[in-house]
């Protein structure tokens, strides 16, 4: 590894820790030319590209910034953090890692927000499925509130209280 201050490859590593449930390991390096230190991150890299089939029929690679830019407007004022949203997403990123396919369908990842977003926050997964299930009028979204209603698990937030 190269030091990022002087550019010598001769370091030494100092710690070593998991990080995002193991997923990463994330190391502190010290050069023993200058001395100074610096972080690095191992990461297992995905021999293939996962491709997002789109509702058009047009493919594009999958980008987990789209996951959880769908998650944040689907959360805005509420009552869940930054962290909730980024494990969210790394589930996500992790069932569809060991579905070891090279093409899944954009409703199949929708729909597995929908089910991360249930146990999460009630709104926020209404918010979501209002979009993802393309709902367009209000008869359409009072009958999957009423249907919601019948099988919500319990509010997963304690100040969150019930949506009905």
């Amino acid at each position: 590894m190269r030091c990022p201050f002087c550019g010598v490859n001769d370091d030494k590593v100092i710690d070593s820790r998991e990080v995002d449930t193991g997923a990463s390991i994330r190391r502190r390096r010290q050069c023993k030319t200058c001395g100074k230190r610096f972080t690095t991150y191992e990461h297992v890299e995905q021999t293939t590209r996962l491709m997002v089939v789109k509702r058009s029929g047009d493919r594009v690679p999958y980008d987990r910034e789209k996951v959880v830019s769908g998650l944040q407007k689907a959360c805005y004022k509420r009552p869940v953090s930054a962290e909730q949203l980024s494990a969210v997403a790394d589930a996500i990123d992790e069932e569809l890692f060991k579905l070891g396919v090279k093409e899944i369908e954009a409703v199949e990842i929708g729909k597995r927000c929908v089910d991360h977003l249930k146990r999460l926050d009630h709104v926020a997964f209404l918010r979501f499925a209002s979009v993802y299930m393309r709902i367009d009028n209000v008869d359409d979204l009072l009958e999957e509130m009423q249907d919601f209603r019948e099988n919500a698990p319990p509010p997963p937030l304690p100040d969150q209280g019930n949506l009905f």
